[in-house]
């Protein structure tokens, strides 16, 4: 062979195709799938198999895991052995399995996912009911094949003489399919193959009469009877499974949750972990205390809660935000007649009660060879006893044993098998009695001989065999059902007042974006003053919100933050807030411009307007604001690249819109000219702007022409104007001008601001120089008029900050 002849030219995606569907074909019908007959995977079936030809039996001491290992490596599964020792653990869990198939002396993990101990420390031994698993295997009655070496032989299922895929359940992923089947009880599962058995075209409804769902090793509530009768009918369904709770009173007026069951394969250890965050964080500010009081009579963790707390309120929260409830998910795969197969009910049933007559069949057929071998010798021998002189006379004459037996055979007529059972026959065995115990042996191997073949020949006493062996499993090994099941999924609601105690704080965000919540009594004991921040900062809002209400914080990035309050840190009045980058991350250019705080969102007629520099504005359902995940700033208005959200606020039906430009054109219309949308969108246009024109000023007006604005210029000129000198029109106009337009440093729009008579305007520059101007001080100003200079900004610095003080808060100061 030449060493061109050792290379061929394959494509690549020929080769990957045929290596990984080689592959994918061994992990879905050798490793990952259960088999539907016995419901094992085949490292399961090779353990206990191993176990089982080593004599290692629940009858027997237990043996070192290590050795069964070493064995189940060596003779039937070539792979790791971490693999088979972890497969051998999971069979010993009673928090895993419904019935362990593997009894294991030392630590084999715990539901806290502790790992256990080595192999070479645990000790284990198959399970009473494993031994139910491998009943009459030395029968034929399963297939055997050869081993990885060809070495020894090793059975490709089991007799499973009760139905494992359902009592035990099974998980996996292979190569484009998992399968995950819950487990279920022992009494039931038999009872739907006995239903099955007398009619094998009941319904899944029939059916769930007897099986009512799984029944989980660790108990706990599955609600959802829809959800199982959909999985059973169709392979796929959904439950919810929680833990069981009871809510108990105890001294000094309080509550707490004692939990006794967990929902299935929930780490323990994980899930008190997660509550304490929850604790620790401040989300759930009831909680006093969580211990885990488990010992080795049970599980318990108790939940302790703070005074007047309301403990279902709080058991409720946890049921919807920890693993306190899981949703499981139905997806029955299993192999069926050599591949994979989504399994309804009565496939599973129907599956096991075919490979149940093979195997009494199988079984029957053994019995019966061997009972008519026995006979056939029993016969002999009584015919032997009865001319046991000339037989004698026959054996003494002959020349050794083979000689006998010829002679046995033709003076006689005994065959081989018979004349080889006399010559090995011991002469205690030809007393009077003896005869006796043939007779009776004969009768007994007849009567046996007959009830083979008529269970062979006829199905209805096949069926009865199975039935009664099964009824025997059930009488010795079923369970009372652990898991508790409710028809409904109960909806849950949360109530904010059950999990955030009502208190009134103040609530301050500045314009570099410190956040904080403060006490009333630590903002009291300031008298307000003294607020701690930056020197060049300053408070963009300050408000008494209640912990159970919601802040928004909207950004120059089209963005908005979702903060309910009592989820702001507790910091006092004196001291520097926290900055919203440590709670929520947003990108370093990113600021806010607005903060709104909300009592409830869902309001009839109110709305959330927001408009950007470019002169797009839109508005949407405050409604559509409440969200339930908040880590991140969630998008509320889609802005172009050069573009940035200036203006957010809330607005009704009945309001109107006051738009001023940098260049002071000024337009007004109805908040009805601009649709609602949904959060997402870029909203429409609202202002026709110049080119090098930006949107300066956005004001909501109540309708009507009697209110007044004031007006700003960069140039620190103050006017007061009637609203009426800037007439209605519609949207997206250029409007008209409210400054007079100089030919040398024309004023520019700085602020504009919609104010009663009684309010006053505070101006502030970059010197950090205040100005309070009354509005009534002001005389009224047409719109060519520039107002009159309040502040000298080539000494004071650029303006900084407008603000308007209410009537309240003027006569305070």
């Amino acid at each position: 062979m030449t060493a061109t002849e050792r290379f061929q030219e394959l494509p690549l995606e020929e080769v990957m195709g045929d290596r990984f569907g080689r592959y994918s074909k061994y992990i879905i019908q050798d490793r990952a799938l259960p088999d539907a007959r016995d419901g094992l995977k085949p490292v399961q079936r090779r353990i206990l198999f191993a176990m089982f030809n080593e004599g290692n039996t629940n009858d027997k001491p237990f043996r070192k895991s290590a050795k069964t290992v070493g064995n189940v490596i060596g003779n039937y599964h070539p792979h790791g052995d971490s693999s088979v020792y972890e497969a051998m653990v999971r069979m010993s869990q009673d928090w895993k399995s419904r019935h362990m198939l593997i009894e294991m002396h030392g630590n084999n993990g715990s539901v806290d996912g502790d790992p256990p101990a080595a192999m070479r420390y645990t000790e284990a031994r198959l399970s009473a009911i494993a031994a139910e698993m491998l009943r009459d295997i030395t029968k034929r009655t399963v297939e055997f094949v050869p081993n990885f070496d060809d070495q020894d032989m090793e059975p490709t299922v089991l007799p499973s003489r009760f139905p494992n895929l359902l009592v035990n359940g099974s998980t996996g992923i292979s190569a484009g399919y998992a399968t995950d089947i819950p487990p279920h009880n022992l009494a039931e599962a038999l009872d739907a193959v006995l239903m099955r058995l007398d009619n094998r075209n009941c319904t899944v409804d029939e059916l769930m009469t007897v099986l009512k769902g799984p029944d989980f090793p660790t108990g706990g509530i599955i609600q959802g009877i829809d959800g199982i009768k959909k999985a059973y009918e169709t392979g796929k369904g959904k439950i919810i499974v929680r833990a069981k709770a009871a809510v108990e009173s105890i001294k000094g007026g309080k509550e707490q949750i004692v939990i006794t069951e967990l929902p299935y394969e929930v780490n323990k250890a994980n899930l008190v972990k997660k509550i304490d965050e929850q604790r620790v964080d401040k989300r759930l500010e009831g909680i006093a205390d969580i211990r885990d009081e488990s010992d080795r009579t049970g599980l318990r963790i108790v939940i302790e809660l703070k005074k007047d707390i309301q403990g279902q309120g709080i058991l409720n929260y946890l049921y919807k935000t920890t693993e306190l409830q899981i949703n499981y998910n139905f997806n029955m795969i299993a192999i069926h007649n050599r591949r994979p197969t989504l399994m309804t009910l009565p496939l599973m049933l129907d599956a096991y009660i075919d490979h149940q007559k093979e195997v009494v069949t199988k079984r029957s057929s053994y019995d019966l060879q061997k009972a008519k071998d026995r006979l056939h010798i029993v016969e002999g021998l009584i015919k032997a006893i009865s001319i046991l002189d000339e037989v004698i006379v026959t054996i003494r004459s002959s020349k050794d044993k083979r000689d006998a037996k010829i002679n046995l055979e033709t003076k006689f007529g005994f065959t081989e098998v018979q004349s080889e059972a006399i010559v090995s026959l011991q002469l205690y065995r030809l007393t009077n009695t003896d005869i006796t115990d043939l007779r009776a042996e004969q009768d007994e191997l007849q009567k046996s001989i007959a009830k083979l073949n008529d269970i062979l020949e006829n199905e209805k006493q096949l069926i009865k065999v199975i039935k009664s062996e099964l009824l025997e499993i059930r009488k010795k090994f079923a369970e009372p059902r652990r898991s508790t099941i409710e028809a409904e999924i109960e909806e849950i609601k949360l109530t904010l007042d059950v999990l955030v105690p009502s208190e009134e704080v103040v609530v301050t965000v500045t314009k570099d974006g410190y956040v904080k919540r403060t006490s009333i009594r630590s903002h009291a004991a300031s008298n307000g003053q003294d607020f701690a921040m930056k020197d060049s900062d300053y408070l963009l809002y300050e408000q008494t919100l209640n912990t159970q209400h919601h802040l928004l914080l909207f950004t120059n990035k089209g963005n908005y933050i979702y903060q309910p309050v009592h989820e702001l840190p507790d910091i006092r009045w004196k001291d520097l807030g926290q900055h919203i980058s440590s709670i929520v991350p947003i990108d370093k250019d990113e600021e806010i411009i607005e903060v709104i705080g909300i009592e409830q969102f869902e309001q009839d007629d109110v709305f959330v307007l927001t408009a950007t520099k470019e002169g797009q504005i839109k508005r949407s359902l405050l409604s559509e604001y409440a969200v339930t995940r908040y880590s991140k700033p969630i998008k509320t208005m889609n802005i172009k690249a050069n573009d940035e959200m200036i203006y957010a606020t809330l607005v009704s039906s009945n309001n109107e819109i006051l738009l001023t430009s940098y260049y002071s054109y000024s337009i007004r219309f109805d908040v009805e000219e601009v649709p609602v949308t949904g959060v997402k969108t870029g909203g429409v246009k609202a202002i026709n702007l110049k080119d090098g024109d930006f949107l300066s000023a956005v004001n909501v007006l109540k309708q009507g022409d009697g209110q007044d604005v004031i007006i700003v210029t960069h140039r620190g000129a103050v006017k007061r104007m009637s609203i009426a000198e800037i007439e209605k029109s519609g949207r997206a106009k250029r409007g008209v001008v409210v400054l007079k337009e100089l030919k040398s440093n024309p004023h520019r729009i700085f602020a504009v601001k919609a104010v009663e008579v009684d309010d006053a305007i505070l101006l502030e520059t970059e010197k950090q120089i205040q100005e309070l101007v009354e509005v009534k001080s002001l005389s009224k100003a047409d719109r060519y008029s520039n107002g009159s200079l309040k502040i000298d900004i080539s000494n004071d610095g650029e303006l900084a900050l407008v603000k308007v003080i209410p009537k309240q808060e003027t006569e305070s100061k």
